[in-house]
């Protein structure tokens, strides 16, 4: 009789979750945002954003790379990340030194380079170079093509050729007049008061480019530089930070989205994420819910043709890689194969 009576209340309490459950899933969540051109229309194939500006196909985070990105594989989205050079000037790099990246140590190889940095005191840091400085060099000389060959070593017509480094501004104003709908997504990797004033001016340069200030999606990894952004810029767009991701996961894989306060516009991810065990993100249930709060989901940084399909099949808003010439090859194959 005990045992009966406690298997019941068992039963009750699993009902009550499941229901409780049910109820939550039923509720329509509050959408994080209202308008949000980082989400494809529903039958859509997912956007390419180009990571770094395409650096398996071109000299990363150059004109170069940006130009070839949007004029020869049709890329919707240009992706980088922001430092801010010693006489406050926005410009792009992965890293916060710019050794890997350019001829700043004269003429070694890329292990040489590689064998300096692993000493932080030898690098050359954005933060304390100039623009001027910065645009001496070669930011192509360690870019080797399909064949192994570093095929811009020896160019000495950097601007030309758009092997400097580059700023916010000259990429808004390069694409502004022929590309208008083109999208962002950029990363402040400044902290601190370096990083305010980088928002400051990222938020400055986009008033002088109006069309693009809703199309740009902003993120940071430092709590103080994403509270500035919602605190003195909340018309830009958001990206998730890490610890607000960590929560919308969570909340979407218990299926108790309902309970997530964020307000962020995209949802950068892998397709999984170690945290002790796997979780595996590339879940068309994962997206759908997403969605259902307006929030773009994707994923990064992709770059083999299998994990390009196994994303387009699922849903996705957009897809960040380093080849988007693959990229652009595989929607096409997929969009003739469905027609």
């Amino acid at each position: 009789m005990k045992k009966f009576k406690a298997l019941k209340i068992l039963a009750i309490i699993l009902a009550s979750i499941t229901l409780f459950l049910v109820i939550v899933n039923l509720i329509p969540p509050k959408k994080n945002v209202e308008n949000n051109p980082f989400l494809v229309k529903k039958g859509d194939l997912p956007m390419i954003a180009a990571h770094r500006g395409g650096g398996d196909c071109n000299p990363e985070n150059t004109m170069l790379a940006f130009r070839e990105a949007v004029k020869t594989y049709g890329v919707e989205i240009i992706e980088s990340d922001l430092y801010l050079t010693k006489d406050n000037y926005l410009v792009y790099n992965h890293d916060s030194y710019v050794d890997e990246t350019c001829n700043i140590n004269g003429d070694l190889t890329l292990d040489a380079v590689e064998e300096l940095c692993r000493d932080k005191s030898r690098r050359h840091y954005i933060s304390e170079l100039t623009l001027e400085e910065l645009r001496q060099y070669n930011f192509g000389y360690y870019f080797e093509n399909a064949d192994g060959e570093r095929i811009y070593k020896d160019e000495t017509d950097l601007a030309g050729k758009g092997l400097q480094i580059a700023t916010v501004e000259q990429l808004f104003e390069e694409f502004y007049e022929s590309n208008p709908n083109l999208m962002f997504i950029v990363e402040i990797k400044d902290e601190g008061e370096r990083g305010y004033e980088a928002c400051r001016i990222l938020n400055e340069t986009l008033e002088r480019f109006p069309s693009y200030r809703d199309q740009i999606v902003v993120g940071t990894f430092h709590d103080e530089i994403e509270t500035e952004l919602k605190a003195k810029y909340p018309d830009l767009l958001r990206g998730a930070p890490t610890g607000t991701a960590a929560v919308f996961i969570v909340t979407q894989l218990l299926g108790v989205n309902l309970f997530d306060g964020s307000d962020f516009a995209c949802l950068q991810i892998p397709t999984s994420y170690d945290v002790g065990i796997t979780l595996n993100l590339d879940k068309k249930t994962f997206i759908k819910r997403a969605h259902r709060r307006n929030v773009a989901v994707q994923y990064w940084t992709i770059n083999d043709e299998e994990t390009m399909r196994e994303l387009i099949e699922l849903g996705c808003d957009c897809i960040m890689t380093n080849n988007p010439a693959l990229l652009r090859r595989v929607l096409e194959e997929y969009r003739a194969a469905q027609s």
